[in-house]
């Protein structure tokens, strides 16, 4: 076994195992199921599988390749079945090589004379009752650029964010799996101005982008985070009509990207993270932030989680700040006072919040820096930028980056 990296940066956490993916290092969303890391590429065009029954010895078995032109950048895994996003690999555009295009306008605009090339925009559904070995059993195809990133944790209904035809970005989608083999719409719903087919104009700022990032579902309400568009709670009793409870957004003044939105439902709290999107903070600081939602109808932000003071990251270079949170997915660790996130150039952080109006930062990781670069974009700085965090239920940590690969974390706080 050769030695781990050393990380950059270590408190109450330590690092106990890396993997390359089987030379694909570039990571985004992964999934933890049954001993298994399901884990999508940005720049690798697929999806790859690692055997992590023993944590500290990660071992890749599996890649499956992605359509010509297509991300798997986002991914469910829940009992027997596996969801994977299909969207246009927008990254290998060159009009997206420059990150200010693709998080200030809206990408439906950027994209609108741009003609199908091949890629595959929709949902593909694999069975892994052989964990190893996921075998595709539908596909659910879509207009437009596809989808972005999926909520399903077992039984009918998904929920995705998807750029149809017609619609300025990604909007909101139930996906009834009652025959996961033959996955269906269900219901929609968007921000007013989105519904550019209906003649709906626009009425935020020039430079915002207001797009749904992804939604996650507790009960009968939808927490969705739309970037620069804020925070919405939907009520969705009705899986085919869709309705609004209430809707926040602190952007301007604050710089939005609001990515992920965690409730805590048996503490009426939710925790909001908005994501860091360009470097050294071009896009303003981007907080953490606890709401009290105990009126639905009013959610109220009551504190901000602590950032990394332990390094001058701004200065580090690449992106600085929030991206990801670990969701609290049946089946995983699940905690209402424990949160995981990843920050980036700051590596994985750990906040306990007993105290929902003074968050305190517990423990963290910074890995080292990538050995090699799969990001293609010109002038990407070498720096570490953790991107996903996943949490088993036995505690251990696994975070993902898009150039530096799988860190298996040890949390001992």
């Amino acid at each position: 076994m050769s030695a781990l990296p050393q990380p950059d940066y270590s408190r109450n956490m330590r690092l106990i195992g890396h993997s390359d993916q089987g030379g694909r290092p570039d990571g985004v969303q992964l999934m933890v199921h049954r001993g298994f890391a399901y884990i999508g590429h940005m720049v690798s065009s697929g999806f790859s599988v690692v055997d992590v029954r023993d944590p500290s010895r990660p071992k890749t078995v599996n890649y499956i390749a992605a359509p010509p032109g297509t991300w798997n950048i986002h991914l469910q895994a829940h009992d027997d079945l596996l969801l994977v996003i299909n969207a246009r690999d927008l990254f290998a555009d060159a009009r997206f090589a420059d990150e200010k295009v693709y998080y200030t306008r809206q990408v439906g605009e950027t994209v609108s004379d741009v003609q199908d090339n091949g890629w595959s925009a929709g949902l593909r559904i694999f069975d892994i009752s052989v964990p190893h070995n996921p075998r595709e059993i539908s596909f659910l195809s879509l207009g437009g650029i596809g989808i972005h990133r999926i909520w399903y944790v077992g039984g009918r209904w998904a929920y995705v964010s998807a750029l149809l035809d017609g619609f300025s970005d990604y909007i909101f989608l139930t996906i009834d799996l009652a025959d996961p083999r033959h996955p269906t719409v269900a219901g929609k719903w968007w921000l007013p101005g989105m519904n550019q087919q209906a003649g709906e104009v626009p009425y935020w700022p020039e430079g915002k982008r207001y797009a749904l990032h992804h939604a996650i579902i507790s009960g009968d309400t939808a927490y969705g985070s739309w970037r620069d568009g804020g925070l919405t709670l939907l009520n969705i009793k009705d899986r085919t009509a869709p309705e609004l409870i209430s809707h926040r957004n602190w952007s301007p003044p604050f710089g939005g990207g609001t990515h992920t939105a965690l409730p805590l439902p048996d503490r009426d709290l939710l925790v909001v993270l908005d994501e860091a999107v360009l470097d050294q903070q071009q896009d303003g600081e981007k907080l953490i932030w606890l709401f009290d939602i105990r009126d639905p109808a009013n959610p109220v932000s009551i504190s901000t989680f602590p950032q990394p003071e332990d390094a001058d990251y701004i200065a580090k270079g690449a992106h600085f700040g929030p991206h990801n949170l670990h969701e609290n997915r049946p089946g995983s660790f699940v905690s209402s006072t424990l949160i995981f996130a990843t920050y980036q150039n700051a590596g994985v952080r750990a906040y306990d919040i007993s105290n929902p109006y003074r968050p305190v930062e517990t423990g963290a990781l910074v890995p080292a820096a990538p050995e090699k670069m799969m990001d293609t974009r010109p002038g990407r700085p070498q720096v570490i930028q953790s991107c996903d965090v996943f949490v088993d239920a036995q505690g251990i940590i696994y975070s993902t980056d898009y150039n530096g690969g799988l860190s298996v974390i040890e949390y001992l706080g």
